[in-house]
């Protein structure tokens, strides 16, 4: 069992009127969309942050720093590639990753087949292996009040 780790990644993002939503590499239509350094694809966020912490190669933020420019505007999606060469690199691929995304509108489930297209399209993965959920919070926190989305992950990763 020792070829087997498990990474857990959280994020969040806050949500403005006029910003494009990117939510696990597509466009999501909606008024608002999430406000960050990069497209603020808070889904392949959290799916980094798990991958990296499973292979403990620290986390997004340590390899995609929020400081550099290079970064600002960045797609999220050559972000994932990055951090799957990294897996890769060292030794290890992907048992499977389940995420659940926090929002309360738009609703996601019409979206969650195309997002697990481009998502596996991008790790190189069947899609079988990524389990994409979405709740709400039944209006109460940041989430309920439509200011923010926040996500979270557990990956599982094997030498």
């Amino acid at each position: 069992m020792s070829g087997f780790r498990i990474g857990f990644g959280y994020d969040v993002h806050q949500l403005k009127e006029g910003e494009e939503f990117w939510l696990g590499g597509i466009i999501i239509p909606h008024s608002k969309g999430a406000v960050g350094h990069s497209d603020a694809d808070v889904l392949i966020h959290v799916i980094c942050d798990a991958l990296l912490g499973a292979a403990n190669l620290r986390d997004i933020g340590y390899h995609f720093s929020d400081q550099d420019p290079q970064f600002k505007g960045i797609d999220s999606k050559i972000l994932l590639k990055q951090v799957m060469d990294l897996i890769r690199e060292n030794g290890f691929q992907i048992g499977n990753l389940d995420v659940t995304i926090c929002l309360q509108q738009p609703k996601i489930n019409p979206h969650i087949p195309a997002m697990k297209t481009c998502l596996a399209e991008v790790m190189q993965i069947e899609e079988n292996n990524l389990s994409l959920k979405a709740t709400t919070t039944e209006r109460l926190g940041f989430v309920g009040r439509e200011e923010g989305v926040s996500a979270y992950c557990v990956a599982l990763i094997h030498s």
